[in-house]
């Protein structure tokens, strides 16, 4: 009797236990919702989503002192292109030849100086004997003359020409200063007392004719237009030839083309 009632006690405190943990709705279907049970949990807010997505992308803080390897050093090979290197090759090429140019033409122009101021002394050294002997005084130039011999014939004549032997060519000189072929004939026939005409061309038409050179005799004049000379015997002359050689005795040879022989003693 006493089991009984105890079971009948327990069954009535598990009912109500089992109906507070029902819904309402499964408890009963009929029941208003003033009976259901809300449970609600409240959390903070928190907002933590980002909106200014290119912030960093845009804009972005190094330390002056941040190490990134040596990036900022880095030495990278620049590469030509094939038309660029012709370039610079041509470029290359057309200043050394600018430069070859230069160099050539200086040098012709040295080379060419260099003739110029050795003409120029050339010149020079023939122009100063020239110039002494001109400014020799009168005087000094009859002073060097040598004695004329007291006989006045051919041979005379020819061996008074013959003391003359080096002494200067100048051209129109007629003294032994300085003379040419025809001044030479001139002066020497002048020491004894015969006047001849100035030029080669009249000294050959002077005189008495002489047929040939085997019929010359010392002291007769060869001459032509072009040159004047003093037969001294044997086939023979003295003549004033040039500024190298002066007054010298040479063969007819010096001659060009035919010459006439003129006696005038």
């Amino acid at each position: 009797m006493k089991r009984s009632i105890s079971i009948t006690a327990a069954a009535a405190l598990a009912i109500p236990m089992l109906f507070m943990g029902v819904p309402a709705a499964v408890a009963d279907d009929a029941a208003s919702s003033s009976d259901y049970i809300v449970s609600t949990r409240s959390f903070p807010k928190v907002n933590t989503a980002k909106t200014d997505f290119f912030a960093e992308a845009t804009s972005t803080d190094v330390e002056d002192d941040s190490n990134w390897g040596g990036l900022g050093s880095m030495d990278v090979p620049q590469t030509k292109s094939q038309a660029e290197k012709d370039a610079e090759k041509k470029a290359q090429e057309e200043e050394q030849t600018r430069k070859d140019a230069e160099a050539a033409a200086a040098a012709e122009a040295a080379a060419r100086l260099e003739r110029e101021q050795a003409e120029a002394a050339s010149r020079s050294q023939e122009r100063e004997p020239i110039q002494q002997q001109e400014a020799a005084p009168a005087e000094q130039q009859t002073a060097a003359a040598p004695e004329v011999p007291a006989s006045k014939n051919g041979a005379s004549i020819a061996a008074y020409a013959q003391k003359f032997i080096g002494a200067p060519y100048v051209a129109g000189g007629t003294t032994p200063a300085g003379w040419d072929c025809s001044g030479f004939v001139q002066y020497v026939f002048a020491q004894f007392g015969i006047n001849l005409p100035r030029t080669s061309g009249a000294q050959a038409g002077v005189g008495v004719a002489v047929p040939s050179l085997a019929q010359a005799q010392p002291g007769d004049i060869l001459a032509n237009g072009m040159h004047a000379a003093i037969y001294i015997g044997n086939g023979m002359v003295i003549n004033a030839l040039n500024p190298a050689q002066g007054t010298q005795i040479t063969d007819t040879s010096v001659f060009y083309g035919g010459y006439s022989i003129r006696r005038v003693l």
